[in-house]
């Protein structure tokens, strides 16, 4: 394992890990639900998702919306067995130790808390629905 600085500083050299950000929805998660409450769902997460041996669709158990850990894990590269390895040197095919557990947390907390220094992100516009036209004309212009 790394330093999370050091963790960190490698992350933000990757285009892709960059661009990742707290979408409006997480970041209110994170408001209403409070430090503690996301802290305890990123433990559960990586026990349950990551910490086997042989985790349940490995590559494909982290969704990429839907909760401010799942962002969190992608944009520090704690999605998967092989990018654990790959970036914080937790081998794959062996089951996590606590410490390694524990350590994988502190990074994904580390960078929703960045996340929320940030301002707040900004509404996006709601695509229009189109109007449903009257069916028994035909409009062929």
């Amino acid at each position: 394992m790394f330093s999370t600085d050091d963790v960190f500083q490698r992350l933000a050299s990757s285009p892709f890990r960059q661009r990742f950000h707290l979408g409006l929805k997480e970041y209110e998660y994170c408001m209403n639900h409070g430090p503690d409450t996301v802290a305890q769902h990123a433990a559960d997460f990586i026990n349950r998702r990551l910490a086997p041996a042989q985790p349940q669709a490995d590559g494909k158990q982290t969704p990429m919306r839907g909760h401010p850990v799942f962002i969190a894990q992608h944009a520090t590269a704690t999605c998967c067995r092989g990018c654990l390895e790959k970036w914080h040197r937790i081998p794959a095919h062996a089951e996590m130790t606590q410490t390694q557990q524990d350590y994988t947390v502190a990074v994904i907390l580390r960078w929703i808390h960045q996340e929320m220094q940030r301002p707040a992100p900004a509404a996006k516009p709601r695509k229009a629905k189109p109007k449903k036209s009257d069916p028994q004309q035909m409009d062929l212009l």
